[in-house]
């Protein structure tokens, strides 16, 4: 008898245990690993009628950044103006608001602590902050649109270091704000600035003090810098609007640099890295496939501009299957695209996922669950889809609507803030609230 409690009391630990791997927060932009992959099990499969529960809601106000969340808390950005903010696309005006950083509980949704600064947006889309903060320990950084970028203590809001990156760099924000999610890399916060010099700089996470800058380029441009590992070294990969540059990510130091012609300095996706290849799609087809030397840190380009046979990623970053080096993307057609690398080989497109019609601008966000055939979508029409995705197409399993769009573009309505997957729960927001949906089976 007394052995059967034993066990039963190891088996209850282990189940226990294995219920907690089975969960995993979503601390920064794409997830724990920036894949873009959901590692959950204990999901639905298929939504419940009438949809799944909304477990709560918190009003919030404009912007375009999506949540982060760890240690039982949801870190969101937001901004708040009595201005009407809804202006042509590219145009530049300024409104007077105040960025809010807000923490709430991962439970119930009720506000923590909240950080509120003064600013004045000059962008286009001047709806809120782009950028998902990124959480690390004991630690949240966020950057804001105009580029304000902080660092708190994620327990209670404590200011512990503060930049004004156009101040401090003597620039000014590109024309969409800064959106280029920020990085951490060991005891560095990597990010985008701007400025002669200064284009991507590295600063101490704990401190805000540089640590180095690099590189010149006509604007920032939104293109979250990523590392990765190739010639038996690590290399910072950042785009400028004129280029793609790898960096030696501990000092700046360049090792290669292939140009670029950014249409509008519209660089937005980072790099998708298989093998000894990158590959970078963005505006008006302006896609480039970069060849990695194996032996020492240098490049080439291996093709350029393949028109049709490419995905010309514009508010999405496309999901990469590396094993079977194919990527998935939202085409600024408003098709998902199938794209097999490197050949640069079109597989197969469809406008199903963004409204079952060929939208121009199409935006769909793209997670895959764990290494199966599922994905969790989320489109700017404010539905949340399951969808099986393979290299022979695109089935869908069920769709429903979560949440409704609140700003425009392009003459519609629409939702353009990508939710985080969390502990078997989604995070979506809009301009007006952010919600929490039970998706456990």
């Amino acid at each position: 008898m007394y052995r059967r409690i034993i066990l039963l009391s190891c088996l209850a630990i282990l189940v226990s245990a294995s219920a907690a791997m089975a969960q995993q927060d979503w601390p920064r932009w794409m997830g724990s690993d920036r894949t873009n992959t959901w590692n959950e099990t204990g999901l639905i499969e298929s939504f419940p009628e009438g949809g799944p529960k909304i477990l709560w809601r918190t009003p919030i106000a404009g912007g375009y950044s999506g949540a982060a969340i760890a240690d039982g808390k949801v870190l969101i950005t937001d901004f708040v103006t009595d201005a009407n903010v809804k202006i042509g696309n590219f145009e530049r005006r300024e409104f007077d608001g105040t960025e809010r950083i807000l923490c709430l509980n991962e439970s119930d949704g009720k506000v923590i602590w909240k950080h509120e600064h003064a600013v004045r947006y000059t962008i286009s889309y001047p709806s809120g902050p782009r950028c998902t903060p990124v959480i690390e320990n004991d630690r949240v950084w966020t950057l804001g649109a105009e580029g304000n970028l902080f660092c708190f203590n994620l327990e209670d809001g404590k200011i512990l270091w503060e930049k004004d990156l156009r101040k401090e760099y003597n620039t000014t924000a590109a024309l969409w704000g800064y959106a280029g999610h920020p990085l951490i890399d060991g005891n560095n916060l990597i990010t985008l600035a701007g400025g002669e010099g200064s284009h991507i700089v590295a600063l101490n996470k704990n401190t805000g003090e540089e640590v180095w800058r690099a590189l010149t380029a006509p604007e920032q441009g939104y293109s979250p810098p990523t590392i990765i590992s190739a010639a038996g070294v690590r290399q910072l990969i950042t785009c400028r609007p004129d280029a793609i540059t790898s960096l030696n990510p501990e000092d700046g130091k360049e090792y290669w640099s292939v140009p670029y012609e950014a249409t509008s300095n519209s660089i937005i996706m980072t790099p998708l890295h298989f093998g000894d290849y990158l590959y970078i799609g963005g505006y008006s087809k302006k896609s480039l496939l970069i060849k990695l030397n194996s032996m020492e840190p240098t490049a080439t380009e291996f093709w350029r501009n393949k028109g049709r046979a490419a995905i010309s990623a514009i508010n999405v970053q496309p999901y990469l299957d590396v094993e079977n080096q194919i990527a998935y993307g939202m085409d600024q057609t408003g098709d998902m695209r199938a794209l097999k690398l490197p050949e640069g080989e079109l597989l197969w497109a469809t406008s199903e996922p963004s409204s079952k019609r060929r939208t121009g601008n199409g935006t769909v966000f793209i997670v895959r669950e764990g290494k199966t055939d599922r994905f969790w979508l989320f489109n700017d029409y404010g539905f949340l889809i399951i969808a099986e995705i393979t290299k022979d197409g695109y089935k869908e399993i069920d769709r429903t609507k979560v949440i409704e769009p609140s700003n425009n573009a392009f003459g519609r309505q629409v939702v353009w803030s990508m939710p985080a997957f969390a502990n078997k729960r989604a995070y979506i927001r809009n301009d007006n609230e952010i919600i929490c949906v039970d998706l456990a089976k």
